[in-house]
């Protein structure tokens, strides 16, 4: 059991009210941050949602703030309009204790004129979206002069959305001197190129979940024909359900043949190899990180653009020429504490690619049994979202938060949650979409406006 929240050198108001809450034992992320948090150090803390993070840096922008001074003093930024909500009450249950503090947020999604008008009248504390407070800064309705900490809430999905470029111009506009908490559920490069631009010596706090090491489960599968190891893919795929898999290819015209063959069996499937143009290598890469295809079949010269923090399943359908080639590949599964499993086909031929591996079992002697043939008759699952495709981008000035808050706002919005990765490029944009609401979202565009202008948008399909 962790500590309890009397340990820590609260505002006695803030103490009492956690009491009246029952909130008495901290979880271990608010262990773990609570004490460096307000010995006023930058963080960077690696939890889960529903680890108590926002009771961590809540509590912390709570103490250090001053009441008496009506200024904007603290800024958490958030990557959808609900978990802004869930943030902003959280915050006003928290301090409840404290009389007279102002909390307010600022989204896409909802009028911009009424914002204005609470922004006029003061507020110690915003929670908002990127989109929306990059806006104000711009047009001068927001001040963040005085704003001496700056959080962000699930980071992870701020970048996911494309929100970088936006972030970076907020951050051009608060103090230099301040404390920044940064809280993410994954920990991908882009989180460490941030922290190390807006962070002064942050302490990296991390909680694993119960499985802390990264675990890559390798089976090995002994098919000769192309055929067999055709029905081996389709027989993992459907028996393990991968939310999205990779499965590597030693030639182009191979990656095609494979690709055809599971896309003619029902599955959501992408090829990806050296011989296609740029801008249908961009689309593919797109489509498989943001969820709306489960699966891709690549050459390794191919996948070297792939950044996907977590990947459920490698299959080798031929064990690479070199031992190094091999580690590369699975190790893009069982990533950030997760599980992962690779599967690996080989000819009898092929035995000796084994032994110059350094496997912790002998493939050769007692090859994996593979999954039962029965489960062939049962339909192939789908993947998760679905691609929208925009005919504007950066030089048109669309920017991730003018496509959030056109999905989210209006006449039958969207929930923000159901909404993926958004990526702007020059001339177009992408953005995943629930599967149960591309429609919606697609006659969202359609009938709406960016920037003050109509932009086409297709749902990409294939």
């Amino acid at each position: 059991m962790t500590a309890p929240f009397s340990d820590l050198p609260l505002k006695p108001a803030l103490l009492k009210n956690l009491a009246s809450m029952n909130y008495t034992a901290m979880t271990e992320i608010q262990a773990k941050t609570l004490p460096i948090i307000l010995d006023g150090k930058d963080v960077i803390a690696q939890a889960k949602t529903g680890s108590g993070k926002t009771a961590a840096f809540g509590l912390g922008v709570l103490h250090k703030l001053n009441v008496d001074q009506f200024r904007i003093q603290s800024l958490i930024l958030c990557p959808t309009r609900e978990l802004a909500d869930q943030v902003a009450q959280e915050l006003r249950r928290l301090a409840r204790a404290i009389h007279n503090i102002k909390i307010l947020t600022l989204c896409g999604g909802m009028p911009f004129g009424p914002q204005i008008g609470s922004l006029a009248h003061g507020a110690h504390i915003i929670v908002g979206t990127p989109g929306r407070i990059e806006e104000h800064l711009r047009k001068g309705t927001l001040s963040l002069e005085h704003a001496d900490m700056l959080v962000f809430d699930e980071a992870d999905r701020m970048l996911d959305m494309g929100f970088q470029d936006v972030m970076d111009t907020i951050l051009a506009q608060v103090p230099a001197e301040r404390q920044s908490l940064l809280f993410s559920a994954t920990y991908p490069d882009e989180i460490g190129q941030l922290s190390a631009r807006v962070m002064q010596k942050p302490v990296m706090v991390r909680i694993e979940s119960a499985h802390s090491e990264d675990v890559i489960e390798q089976r090995f599968y002994k098919t000769e024909s192309f055929d067999d190891r055709l029905e081996m893919a389709r027989r993992i795929l459907l028996n393990d359900k991968p939310t999205n898999t990779l499965i590597f290819c030693n030639t182009k015209r191979e990656t095609d043949d494979v690709a055809d063959d599971l896309k003619q069996a029902g599955f959501n499937v992408l090829a990806l190899h050296g011989d296609m143009e740029q801008r249908q290598r961009n689309e593919t890469l797109i489509r498989f990180a943001n969820g709306s295809a489960s699966i891709l079949v690549a050459t390794d010269v191919a996948a070297r653009g792939l950044d996907i923090d977590k990947l459920d399943v490698v299959i080798n359908f031929h064990i690479a020429k070199d031992p190094e080639v091999h580690t590369h590949r699975i190790g893009r599964t069982g990533r950030a504490g997760a599980r992962g499993c690779a599967y690996s086909f080989f000819a009898e031929k092929e035995g000796h690619k084994l032994l110059r591996m350094n496997l912790t079992q002998d493939p050769l002697s007692d090859p994996d049994t593979p999954p039962p043939a029965n489960i062939l008759s049962e339909p192939p699952f789908r993947a998760p979202m679905a691609t929208l495709q925009i005919d504007g981008g950066k030089k048109q000035k669309v920017r991730p938060g003018d496509i959030l808050g056109a999905l989210t706002g209006g006449d039958h919005p969207i929930n923000g949650q159901d909404v993926g990765k958004i990526t702007v490029l020059d001339l177009t944009a992408y953005v995943a979409i629930k599967q149960n609401v591309a429609a919606q979202a697609l006659k969202k565009i359609e009938n709406g406006k960016l920037k003050g202008r109509k932009f086409r948008v297709r749902r990409i399909r294939g």
